[in-house]
């Protein structure tokens, strides 16, 4: 056992190369695999979500026309049967006799016919109550109800208290739901009421409307400010009170269109609402995001091609990384036995393509090695510099913090434009610093580059700190290292106004012979200049961009183009201060 342990144990030391880059392989593979099925879900989801909103809005819209439609009729019918003389005379006086009760009660019933003729069309039924046990319902089936019951309904004192309104209720009967819309008639001279008119339709007729657009994922909602639901397609719905859905219309009561993600009987919808103004209420469409994405999207289908691919590349990249290392295994047995050999001993330049190359170069390094160790020990600090300098290339997560920060407030604020300018700064911003270290770039797209910096910070600290830019034009098609004079403006922004709190930063570019002259000029608070040290070290605090100091500057274009370049700076106690870069006129083809 312990002999098969130690052979395990070898074997996996021996090919120790080979199960690295596998394994690595092999979790790309399926970190790959994983994120590209969870981002194609989520994008594709995203993208029929949103075509699916824009659809249903047109829908509802249709379906608030068809609504539309429908009050005005109730409200000319409710109108003429208020303004009918007729109506009026019959039922503000009590009739003496049969032979006048008759009379009115035939001119009462011509009139009323008359006027059930606009709403009729509808599928709906008119009723008029007057106060002498006075009823007349146009279709008594369509709803039975008496005159005790009718005249004693306590919707009635909603309508004599409000006179001029029209209002709606909900009726539950043994047949099916009624939404009636009632008024009372009001007599302008007495301000009294004469009676009551009602134009009652089913929740069915209502339904209707807008029954053809709906499907089990896709349901609509009529809904009064109570948050009571007087129809839908979901018939288990109608007549229940959906509070999520009573709290958007609280949350906002002066928007016409509403939309948010609620829950609703333990089921999460999409909920768009638009305000009928003649019903005084909301028509909502509600969505099951999760079933219609379910429909969308074959989750099973997805999960068996991702396996599918990711075995056919685990296998593939084993082929490929086991013929990849076996020959660089064979190789590293050769390297190990040279110590016996005093590394005079050739290497076998055999086995594929890259095996034979790093045995053709390492016997050529074995040959000139003596000659060789001091440009690779200079080379390696060369190596080092480059990767220090790199790490100074960085972006501070600081300013990316504060920024952000300052975006958030003014979303939060309903400063949108100026949000969506500051993210279009930042971003491209930070496309512009990408790139090598030794980059440079021309005169114009560094001035883009510091104008997307000025930006940034007038967003985060105000525009008590002006920055005017003077660049000639003949100087834009010139090359300047990256970010060489951003040092220059940051400390401007963050150290030269301590003291006064307003003030110009003035940024001027120009040539001279065969000279680029960059100037950094403000007229903040000044300092005492050390010839010690290089000028703008203050109390060494980190840049809050980048990790270029401006120590680093002077360096950095030493080191590019030699110490006739640099930096010059000016300064004085309460006189502002000046930068001066000079850089050789670079311009590349």
């Amino acid at each position: 056992m312990s002999r098969l342990l130690f052979g395990l144990k070898d074997w996996l030391y021996r090919n120790g190369l080979f199960l690295k880059v596998f394994g690595v392989t092999l979790l790309s593979v399926l970190l790959v695999a994983i994120l590209i099925s969870v981002s194609t879900l989520r994008i594709s989801t995203a993208y029929f979500m949103d075509t699916f909103s824009l659809t249903n809005e047109r829908i509802i819209n249709e379906s608030k026309r068809r609504f539309d439609d429908y009050t005005a009729a109730v409200v000319r019918t409710l109108q003429d049967v208020e303004n009918s003389g007729t109506i009026k005379r019959v039922l503000a006086v009590e009739d003496t006799t049969s032979t006048n009760h008759a009379q009115n009660a035939f001119d009462i019933v011509t009139e009323i016919r008359r006027i059930y003729t606009r709403i009729q069309p509808e599928g709906a039924n008119l009723m008029v109550l007057g106060p002498y046990e006075d009823l007349y319902n146009m279709n008594y089936s369509y709803w039975p109800v008496t005159y005790d019951q009718l005249s004693s309904w306590s919707f009635n004192n909603k309508l004599k208290n409000e006179p001029n309104s029209i209002h709606y209720a909900m009726v539950e009967t043994e047949d099916e739901p009624l939404i009636v819309a009632g008024k009372a008639l009001a007599n302008r001279f007495t301000s009294g009421t004469y009676g009551f008119s009602y134009v009652a339709i089913k929740e069915n007729e209502l339904r209707s409307f807008y029954e053809g657009y709906t499907s089990a994922e896709n349901s609509m909602v009529l809904l009064n400010r109570e948050g009571v639901v007087l129809s839908s397609n979901q018939a288990g719905w109608v007549g229940k009170k959906l509070d999520h859905l009573k709290q958007m219309i609280e949350r906002d009561p002066l928007n016409e269109t509403l939309t948010d993600t609620v829950t609703i009987f333990g089921t999460d919808y999409h909920v768009l609402m638009e305000y009928i103004t003649g019903l005084d209420m909301y028509l909502v469409n509600v969505i099951d995001q999760e079933t219609i994405v379910g429909n969308l999207i074959d989750t099973q289908e997805l999960i068996v091609i991702t396996i599918g691919i990711v075995l056919m590349a685990i296998l593939l990249s084993w082929l490929i990384s086991r013929h990849i290392t076996l020959s660089l295994t064979r190789l590293v047995r050769q390297i190990a036995k040279l110590n016996k050999h005093n590394f005079t001993k050739r290497l076998k330049e055999e086995g594929g393509y890259e095996s034979t190359q790093i045995a053709r170069a390492f016997n050529y390094t074995l040959d000139e090695l003596d000659q060789y160790v001091s440009v690779v020990v200079e080379s390696q600090k060369k190596q080092r510099d480059a990767e220090l300098r790199a790490l100074q290339h960085q972006i501070n997560p600081h300013f990316l913090y504060n920024t952000l920060t300052t975006v958030k407030f003014m979303v939060r604020h309903e400063q949108t434009e100026e949000a969506i300018e500051t993210i279009h700064a930042l971003i491209n911003l930070l496309q512009n610093t990408l790139g090598e270290v030794g980059e440079t770039v021309t005169v114009e797209q560094e001035l883009d580059n510091m104008k997307h910096y000025v930006k940034i910070n007038q967003a985060r600290y105000g525009d008590q700190i002006r920055v005017n830019f003077f660049v000639a034009p003949d100087v834009y098609a010139y090359h300047l290292p990256k970010l060489v004079l951003q040092p220059f403006i940051e400390n401007a922004f963050f150290h030269a106004f301590n003291e006064k709190k307003t003030g110009f930063i003035q940024i001027m570019m120009r040539k001279q012979e065969e000279t680029l002259y960059c100037e950094v000029m403000d007229d903040g608070d000044g300092m005492m200049l050390s010839k010690e040290q290089f000028p703008y070290v203050v109390n060494h605090k980190r840049q809050m961009f980048s990790g270029i100091g401006m120590k680093n500057v002077q360096e950095r274009i030493h080191l590019l183009y030699g110490n006739q370049y640099g930096v010059t700076v000016k300064s004085e106690q309460g006189q502002g201060t000046r930068v001066i870069v000079t850089l050789p006129l670079i311009k590349k083809s």
